[in-house]
């Protein structure tokens, strides 16, 4: 133990003696160990690679600590070794959650401590292929005067872990907590030093969970997976774009189907809007949930200027119902039609998905990946899709599933054709 803690001071464990020509340099294998949850698996790039460190943060109760047990319980039923420590719960509290996910006699490890140098030796000891922390910020280390949560402790936490991790070929999770602003908590440098960033999104009032990679050195950035919370604990969607979905109401204005490319999969959600006279003429309030509040009121400003629609005596509330967070620019047509729908009482057809972004000019952009769109819109059943002219020339070579294809050049254009 002393060994590792002494060479964890000096050079990096991956590091040469000497420079080597890049022709010369042998690529490594990345062996993978399955998690058993699929949608984890594709977030880390198709498993967790053997030697890495993950950081997963996220809103208290929002599930980090739940989905890590599950993993716990299926790298354990599957023969690998699991050293689960918690610096927040006792030892009965995390079995009283592991009854209630099913855990029986899965043989996983568990430690509840707080001092980093104790943790260090346990596992040196034990020699995990596992090894997962809950939470960097509750550790301290004896060789810091300063107390469990300041910068200096997290950022000294991290780093033996990851040289633990390293030199130790143990793949390696840190829970980290987050700040009012929803930021992950402790220097910047902690993300820095991982090899993967994982963050929950959603509202601990939902069901619906998002768990999305923000940076992965071994897979690809953006990719998210959702999840249901349950008493059972987190359950994978194989289905998203239904589960978000399913209670959408029938030709109800002011409700508009759209679709979103999250990382490689594309995503069907409801935009919701409702425009009501403000009882404050001279300051309506504008509140977006779910979107980009500045986003939502520039849109705004071009339905007033460009298709001559006013405003000034109205509230206007934007909504993604389930939770989700949509910052993509193809969204912004949907998000119009939602406004015009509710302001004339008149319903959007139920059959028809929106796709586009909409420039200051009132022109309607083109957006990425039309293809993957279009067939998710088919797969759940829409029969058209009003789209960028530009995008119907890339399509005309691709099997459209059936849908009618409406391509549109302006904003007021798109209005004339849905209303």
């Amino acid at each position: 133990m002393e060994e590792i803690l002494e060479s964890s001071k000096g050079e990096a464990p991956f590091s040469t003696e000497a420079p080597m020509l890049y022709s010369e340099i042998v690529p490594a294998d990345e062996p993978r160990l399955a998690t058993g949850i699929t949608e984890l698996d594709r977030v880390l790039g198709g498993g967790v690679v053997i030697g890495s460190l993950q950081l997963i943060g996220g809103a208290p109760g929002i599930g980090k600590s739940t989905l890590l047990l599950q993993v716990s319980r299926n790298f354990a039923e599957g023969g690998t070794r699991v050293l689960y420590v918690s610096g927040e719960e006792s030892l009965e509290q995390i079995k009283l959650r592991g009854d209630r996910l099913g855990i029986r006699e899965e043989p996983i490890h568990l430690l509840a401590e707080t001092n980093l140098e104790r943790i260090l030796e346990q596992a040196a000891r034990l020699h995990p292929q596992v090894l997962i922390l809950d939470s960097v910020q509750t550790v301290m280390s004896g060789k810091l005067s300063s107390g469990p949560g300041t910068i200096s402790q997290v950022r000294e936490a991290a780093n033996q872990i990851f040289r633990f991790a390293k030199q130790n070929a143990v793949a390696s999770f840190l829970i980290g907590h987050i700040t009012k602003d929803g930021a992950l908590a402790g220097p910047k440098s902690l993300e820095h030093m991982v090899d993967a960033v994982l963050y929950f999104e959603g509202e601990r009032d939902h069901s619906g969970r998002v768990l999305r990679a923000l940076k992965n050195r071994f897979g690809p950035v953006s990719e998210l997976a959702i999840f249901e919370m349950s008493h059972k604990g987190l359950q994978a969607l194989s289905n998203p774009s239904a589960f978000f979905l399913r209670e959408k109401p029938e030709n109800e204005p002011g409700s508009v189907v759209v679709c979103s490319i999250q990382g490689s999969r594309p995503l069907l959600a409801e935009v919701q809007a409702l425009v009501s006279s403000t009882l404050f003429s001279g300051n309506p309030r504008r509140m977006s949930v779910g979107l980009d509040h500045f986003r939502s009121a520039m849109l705004l400003a071009i339905l007033e200027k460009k298709v001559g629609l006013s405003f000034a005596g109205e509230d206007v509330y934007l909504n993604v119902p389930g939770g989700l967070v949509i910052n993509e620019p193809a969204v912004d047509l949907g998000i119009t039609a939602a406004v015009v729908s509710c302001l004339n009482n008149k319903p959007v057809p139920a059959d028809m998905t929106l796709l586009g972004e909409v420039g200051l000019s009132g022109e309607i952009r083109s957006v990425g990946d039309p293809v993957l769109r279009i067939k998710e819109a088919a797969s759940m059943g829409f029969r058209a899709v009003l789209l960028p002219q530009a995008n119907i020339s890339k399509l005309e070579k691709e099997e459209t599933s059936g849908l009618q294809l409406i391509g549109v050049k302006t904003l007021r254009e798109a209005i004339d054709n849905i209303f």
